[in-house]
């Protein structure tokens, strides 16, 4: 394929006579430089900052994550929301460790704040690693990465050969179901049957046939307000905890599914509403951990049947299977293999200016 025709602004300045190195300046700008690498996992945005942020204190991945919140959520802004971002950006932070088998920590951001566990950022957080020469020790023809995310250590396993990254897979934190058929009253559709799971974040798991509703078919804006009414429900009639640490004790979002949840060879759809109301691209990588364990706690798929799950959305597909029964606290739970491919999309630094009224950012409802 040949490539498109291009017009070069160097090119152009040289015949102008103007001095090539007003090309590498940055422009007028009061604030701090915040420069980034952009990426996305099945259609799924994932911001990487690589530098401009303060020291972000904390002696935890858990006290670092209410630090970003407390003092730093201005940052937060800037780069999720208009005009540097849009109301579906996510985004990670590159952050020290306090355990020492974490190769590197992270924190996540969204358009409402901070998640503990991002699947979709993990499959491209470890071609990321390798490609900035975060880790030293690569071997073929695949790469272990430890992940300390504020949900626990996750282990990424890149493939690595003659230079080259390719797909990743993770191993999660233990994932559990919290509860199942879960009767909530739902604004605008009435008594909704649910069940809530946890893969490094807890979801709301229902049929999107339950509203009438298909999660390939049917208008996003539909699904989304469906999605977040039984969010709603949940967050205001459902007591939630977390045997580690409260700080995970809340309802990341809903996901609606096809219902086809019994093990098939054919993949299984659905649609993740998480935050306020911002729709994942991918199948969900969290999402899809927690629905293994819902699928496991039901007898529907044993130990290392692989599963593909995939996006409503954009059609993308991770794959997914249970690879080991353990426990979280008084919970029984599996460890969950999520695997998927991450790609490049531009590298940027944003700058702010004083003057410029809209320069923390806006979000359009």
């Amino acid at each position: 394929m040949s490539a498109w025709p291009t017009v070069s602004l160097k090119k152009v300045l040289t015949e102008n006579n103007v001095d090539q190195m007003e090309l590498t300046k940055l422009p007028p700008h009061d604030g701090p430089v915040l420069s980034v690498v952009d990426m996305h996992t099945g259609g799924e945005p994932l911001r990487i900052i690589l530098s401009g942020y303060p020291e972000v204190n904390g002696d935890t991945v858990l006290a670092k994550r209410r630090y970003v919140q407390d003092h730093l959520d201005h940052l937060r802004k800037v780069l999720m929301f208009e005009p540097r971002g849009h109301y579906d950006m996510y985004g990670a932070l590159l952050v020290k460790s306090e355990i020492p088998e974490a190769d590197l920590g992270v924190l996540f951001m969204h358009n409402e704040g901070y998640s503990t566990m991002c699947g979709h950022a993990i499959i491209a957080l470890g071609r990321f690693a390798i490609d900035y020469s975060l880790v030293k020790n690569l071997t073929s023809p695949e790469t272990q990465i430890n992940i300390h995310c504020p949900c626990g250590l996750v282990k990424a396993f890149v493939e690595y050969s003659n230079g080259k990254t390719g797909a990743v897979r993770f191993h999660s934190v233990p994932a559990f179901v919290f509860a199942t058929d879960v009767k909530v009253t739902v604004s605008g559709y009435g008594e909704i049957t649910v069940d809530i799971s946890y893969g490094g974040a807890l979801y709301a798991f229902v049929s999107a046939e339950r509203f009438g509703l298909d999660v390939k078919t049917s208008r996003t804006r539909d699904l989304v307000d469906a999605a977040t009414a039984v969010t709603n429900a949940v967050k205001s009639q459902v007591k939630l905890h977390h045997p580690v640490s409260e700080d995970l004790a809340f309802l990341y979002g809903t996901i609606l599914t096809d219902g086809k949840d019994a093990f098939s060879d054919e993949p299984t759809s659905n649609v993740c509403v998480f935050a306020d109301a911002q729709v994942d691209r991918s199948p969900t990588g969290s999402g899809v951990t927690a629905r293994i364990a819902l699928q496991y706690h039901k007898g529907l798929i044993q130990l290392h049947q692989t599963r593909s799950f995939r996006s409503g959305t954009t059609g993308t597909t991770f794959t997914g299977k249970a690879v080991q029964e353990t426990t979280c606290g008084e919970f029984k739970s599996v460890v969950v293999e999520v695997a998927g491919h991450a790609y490049y999309s531009g590298i940027a630094s944003f700058t702010l200016e004083n003057e410029d009224t809209l320069k923390n950012g806006f979000l359009l409802r």
